[in-house]
């Protein structure tokens, strides 16, 4: 079983016809925000702010290919209006998780196999 990499740059090189330099402008932009999407969901006691948060990580996600951070992300718009406090803490804790092995694997510059 291929090991699959918190960020698929493969998804990202379609968008910057493959230019390194771009690529780390949308990376280090995504990271910059994320930072403040993922404080936004830490602090947010209202539905609308949380889902908010939730939307705007899920596309940047999607964009450069950080496709768990988006699935977490999609889980968390759900539990916007439904979910209890501590559905919304466990799912803000994975995306933590996530968004840390987001960055590490940005930082690294290591390449999607599989």
């Amino acid at each position: 079983m291929a090991l699959k990499l918190a960020v698929d740059f493969e998804h990202l090189k379609k968008y910057t016809a493959g230019d390194a330099q771009i690529e780390d402008e949308i990376l280090g932009i995504f990271v910059q925000q994320a930072e403040i999407w993922v404080r936004n969901l830490n602090d947010s006691q209202e539905t609308k702010a949380w889902l908010e948060a939730a939307h705007s990580l899920k596309g940047s996600a999607r964009g450069i290919g950080a496709w768990a951070v988006a699935e977490l992300c999609e889980h968390a718009e759900a539990l916007a209006s439904q979910g209890s406090p501590e559905e919304r803490s466990i799912v803000l804790g994975d995306l933590k998780i996530a968004m840390e092995d987001v960055v590490r694997c940005i930082e690294t510059r290591e390449t999607v196999v599989g």
